[in-house]
């Protein structure tokens, strides 16, 4: 099983990484400054600048 892609405020983190808001429309049109958090392990997610919006990790390479 795998783990969750997208994560809401409260919830923990499931790995160390960069995490950064994304919304409904994120895919076509993105998110105008979007916020970016750096958790370790076990943190919890912040609040979102809007209801609607969620965390996903980032992956650089």
């Amino acid at each position: 099983m795998g783990e969750w892609s997208q994560f809401r405020p409260g919830d923990k983190a499931p790995n160390d990484g960069e995490y950064m808001e994304v919304g409904e429309a994120a895919f076509h049109m993105g998110i105008n400054n979007p916020q970016i958090v750096k958790l370790k392990k076990g943190d919890t997610f912040p609040d979102t600048s809007n209801h609607n919006r969620k965390w996903k990790r980032m992956f650089r390479g």
